[in-house]
């Protein structure tokens, strides 16, 4: 169904455009770069038309611009996300899609969010368009979104910390979980969760069947809903309802083989109904407070350490108020990869990317390809003396770590230089308020490792990174801004902004942040 009205959308859109609707790019405004009105006459294959090549973002924009160069009088170009709209929140006008319709070559990111762009190009007029999709061309490089200790989950899309020191685990109110929730084993049985194990299926380990076999087990528990106020957990099962009043004993660590951790949660009953469990285990794949989606629980009366048969059973809980195919949802979106989509923030990904766009502009206009490689050859050169100059930087920092106060789009970045790195909010993070026990993990993190600065990205306010400077003991901390380029524009591109130089200023200020 989404799919149906994503097209009918798109359709609608482009029929918007035809019949002359002047509405259509007031929210969305793009610029159309038409380098020369006359097209240069060696490009006689083309017939004197110029290529129309499409970009999202800046960076792209400028690699084109770099490539074409003295040819930059045979292209139309056009930047789509010039506006200042950065690319989790943008979203294409009905002249956008005519432009991508007609264009030769278009160039976009390719992750979630260019959610959109598969609709456009199945609709697009000019079928033999060149299309780059940056995070096919990078392949293995891509790297997933990442958790680290310390970052605040966005809200509704928690998905947990996998790999943490086990210095930075905190321990938990029962309170954290506080609401109504219900047991997931019934759809197990009825069918419900069969989408989740066509899902798991996919990775070619077991057979749907088996994991339904296996989540029946797993999943197993005569509790079918679980109240929790405050220290009072209540549990109904057909039979009626038990409830006790617990204190916290402290958490253990699971280390599972595949290298990767776990923390449990323990809490012991000390009044209440005789129904109720003695002693129980939580577990949400979180490592502090932090708004759960769902959560597993351990129970039973013969002691902490026979409650948790690890890998085995882990009867799971749901809020109350969600409906089974809603559950559904949530568990495919909570296996479903979600890619960092920052890639142009590595200089050694942007050669990758130079040389991909080279390519399709070569074969677009083989007469002028020489050109092209010859450019993008020695582009990529400057891309490495600046790639040197990053690790240069980094050899000789006092520190290795960056901490942000705010989202961080930079992890390609300093997974390069082999960098550590702690932010309120990971890089594609709808979030702008960060909690009190994220600001206070940063400050604790800043007077830890001695960090000269707190970082922020362009075009946020700095009120995060002062807030984690105020709870610092010295206070005295330096808040630097490094550019992810989300917003720039190509009106900043005619003033002379290159993806080189804003590369040369985050440079400057990860020195000055590394101490």
């Amino acid at each position: 169904m989404k799919k149906i009205t994503a097209l009918l959308l798109v359709f609608l859109m482009l029929l918007g455009v035809l019949v002359g609707c002047s509405e259509a790019g007031k929210n969305n405004e793009t610029t159309v770069t038409t380098l020369s009105k006359q097209p240069s006459a060696d490009n006689g294959k083309r017939e004197g038309k110029p290529l129309k090549i499409v970009t999202t973002i800046f960076p792209e924009y400028d690699w084109v611009r770099e490539i074409l160069g003295s040819k930059a009088d045979m292209a139309e170009l056009t930047m789509l996300l010039d506006n200042g709209v950065d690319l989790h929140s943008y979203q294409p006008t009905a002249e956008d899609l005519v432009k991508i319709s007609d264009c030769d070559l278009f160039v976009y990111v390719g992750g979630e969010s260019d959610g959109w762009v598969e609709n456009a190009l199945k609709n697009a007029a000019n079928k033999d368009r060149k299309v780059i999709n940056l995070l096919d061309v990078l392949k293995d490089r891509v790297k997933t979104e990442e958790a680290v200790p310390g970052m605040q989950a966005e809200k509704g899309h928690s998905h947990g910390v996998a790999d943490f020191a086990d210095s930075d685990v905190q321990d938990r109110r029962l309170s954290d979980w506080d609401g109504q929730w219900q047991s997931v084993y019934p759809y197990v049985l009825d069918g419900t969760l069969d989408p989740v194990m066509e899902m798991k299926a996919e990775s070619g380990k077991m057979t749907a069947e088996e994991y339904k076999n296996f989540y029946r087990s797993a999943y197993e528990t005569d509790v079918e809903k679980i109240t929790i106020d405050g220290n009072t957990v209540t549990y109904t099962r057909k039979d009626g309802a038990a409830s006790g009043v617990y204190d916290s004993k402290g958490f253990y660590i699971r280390h599972k083989d595949n290298g990767s951790k776990q923390v449990r949660y323990k809490y012991q009953k000390v009044s209440g109904d005789a129904g109720a469990p003695t002693y129980i285990v939580f577990s949400d794949h979180n490592i502090a407070s932090a708004e759960p989606e769902h959560f597993h629980l351990y129970f039973g009366d013969a002691g902490f350490d026979s409650l948790v048969e690890e890998g085995k059973r882990f009867p799971t809980f749901y809020p109350a108020d969600l409906t089974g195919e809603q559950i559904v949802e949530e568990i495919l979106e909570h296996g479903a990869k979600e890619y960092d989509e920052h890639v142009w923030l590595s200089l050694k990904n942007a050669a990758v990317l130079v040389n991909a766009i080279s390519e399709s502009l070569q074969a677009l206009d083989p007469d002028n390809k020489d050109t092209y490689a010859a450019n993008a050859a020695a582009y990529g050169k400057k891309l490495s003396v600046l790639d040197a100059g990053y690790q240069k930087a980094v050899d000789a920092a006092s520190n290795q770590t960056v901490l942000f106060g705010d989202r961080f789009p930079f992890r390609y970045l300093v997974d390069d230089y082999g960098l550590s790195y702690y932010a309120a909010f990971a890089g594609c993070s709808a979030e702008s308020e960060a909690s009190f026990e994220t600001i206070s993990f940063l400050a604790k993190k800043m007077d830890e490792l001695k960090l000269p600065c707190v970082l922020t990205i362009e075009g946020t306010n700095h009120k995060i990174a002062e807030t984690v400077v105020a709870n610092t003991a010295e206070k005295n901390q330096k808040v630097l801004t490094m550019d992810s380029m989300q917003s720039t524009t190509s009106r900043d591109g005619a003033n002379g902004t290159t993806y080189l130089a804003v590369m040369e200023k985050n440079l400057a200020v990860l020195a000055e942040a590394l101490g």
